[in-house]
């Protein structure tokens, strides 16, 4: 089956999104402890969250990259979600989807959120053909995120870890078994037309 270039593709209920970030132990182990971003998650500062768990991995290098040892799948609400997606900007210019560059800039600096579509990884990491969301939250958005929006907060570096060393022993199949259960998110396409180049 064909996979469309730009698809969101996440784990979710009828009434969460599940996305990933990678932080220090310092952040993420009393996050996941305590079900909530502690006091030392900076609020004012924009923060990126990645649907895909697999991109997740070749962001932080199976958790193994500096500073993002400590791997966190974040449930939030659909609401959330859908709201941060309307109100979001792409990261680049895109002719036929802004009125030009200048009006590009501005509304870029004024959304609450962007959008960045990257290329999906396999279990190898390495690129595929299609695309993986990914959606920076600033000012407004970062705080309701942080304090809103989440639902749960679970460490996964454990499955991280176990993953790739499935993969590293070339049980391919194995490790991708033990993959979140990742399909097309359903969203309204009218929405969210301003984020798909």
């Amino acid at each position: 089956m064909t996979v469309p270039k730009h698809e969101i593709r996440a784990l979710h209920t009828d009434s969460t999104v599940t996305v990933y970030q990678a932080y220090t132990p310092e952040i993420g182990l009393p996050a996941a402890r305590d079900g909530r971003f502690p006091e030392a998650w900076k609020r004012d500062r924009m923060t990126w969250i990645k649907p895909s768990f697999l991109w997740m991995m070749y962001r932080s290098g199976w958790a193994t990259g500096e500073g993002q040892e400590t791997v966190l799948a974040v449930e939030i609400t659909r609401e959330g979600f859908e709201w941060a997606l309307e109100h979001a900007c792409l990261t680049h210019y895109e002719h036929g989807i802004h009125e030009d560059r200048a009006s590009w800039r501005r509304q870029l600096k004024r959304a609450p959120a962007r959008v960045q579509w990257d290329p999906e990884r396999d279990l190898h990491l390495q690129p595929l053909p299609h695309r993986s969301l990914q959606l920076g939250l600033a000012g407004r958005a970062a705080g309701c995120y942080a304090d809103d929006w989440a639902v749960s907060i679970t460490d996964v570096t454990d499955l991280a870890r176990t993953i790739h060393a499935h993969v590293r022993a070339g049980e391919v199949s194995v490790a991708r078994e033990l993959l979140p259960a990742e399909r097309p998110y359903p969203v309204d396409g009218a929405a969210t037309a301003h984020l798909r180049p």
